[in-house]
């Protein structure tokens, strides 16, 4: 029997992903590896820079996922998805192989903000073993190594060009329909999420972006991603106290979702908690 490691839910635990990296197979194994991803990223109006701290502190053996990079060149909207030709070379860029089992993490700053939307985006072109940390401070703070510096360049891998799951993604044209039918008689109950500040929501707090107005889609409902997180150390709330979060803002989970956000980062914070 292989003796691979693995891990247990979507959520993992410093402690959890610390023992399963001791367990990687050699460099020269084609068994499955964990491996660790930093996906950090700051709102544009921040002034850090997620490459800069992943060069300062990181997991060792880490790889860099740049959202500014992989995504829809072509579109003027930031960070859409990009065309699963150009997701395959980031991963084989990445030194990422389809069995590989991928850890998700983000910036000890902030705790949990982008590290959900590249594990999503990995669900999305049909990656079999994702998983997000929860969270790189807390691995910081309980004594886990970390390295600094500039990394080493990935091997090239192969990784083939995959089919991309339709059901996982909502086209903005669609969600223009359907914000104009919420609220009427009839309509079917699809409840729209919206993951930005509760002040972006109402209108009366600034987009981070030049020329773009706050506010929100009609019949949308605020559940910033801050209040999934412990206030403390920015890990995930369990599972008890995300669902009463959810209840108390009146989300239905028997009912479709969609996620929603401002520069498609924070609205894939809800990823993974159906379990």
């Amino acid at each position: 029997m292989s003796s691979y490691p693995t891990l247990s839910s979507y959520l993992v635990s410093p402690s959890e992903l610390s023992s399963a990296l001791k367990r990687n197979p050699t460099k020269l194994s084609t068994e499955p590896r964990i491996i660790p991803l930093c996906a950090s990223w700051f709102l544009p109006n921040d002034g850090r820079n997620g490459y800069d701290t992943f060069v300062s502190q990181r997991i060792p053996h880490a790889r860099f996922f740049d959202l500014d990079a992989v995504k829809d060149v072509h579109s003027p909207y930031p960070h859409m998805l990009p065309s699963a030709s150009d997701f395959a070379i980031a991963m084989r860029h990445l030194g990422i192989r389809r069995e590989d089992i991928v850890v998700v993490y983000d910036t000890k700053e902030l705790g949990i903000f982008s590290a959900p939307r590249v594990g999503w985006t990995l669900q999305v072109f049909g990656h079999p073993k994702v998983h997000v940390l929860n969270n790189f401070r807390k691995w910081v703070d309980e004594g886990y190594p970390t390295v600094s510096g500039e990394p080493k360049e990935a091997e090239i891998t192969e990784y083939a060009v995959p089919e991309i799951d339709e059901g996982k993604v909502v086209a903005f044209e669609e969600v223009k329909e359907i914000a104009k039918e919420l609220g009427k008689e009839g309509a079917d109950e699809v409840q729209i999420l919206d993951a930005r500040s509760l002040g972006r929501w109402k209108g009366v707090d600034p987009e981070p972006r030049e020329g773009i107005s706050s506010g929100h889609i009609p019949y949308s409902t605020s559940v910033p991603i801050t209040d999934l997180l412990d206030p403390k150390d920015k890990t995930f709330l369990p599972a008890s106290e995300l669902q009463a979060v959810f209840k108390s803002k009146g989300v239905d989970p028997s009912k479709p979702i969609i996620n929603s956000c401002g520069d498609c980062m924070t609205g894939a914070g809800r990823n993974g908690h159906s379990e």
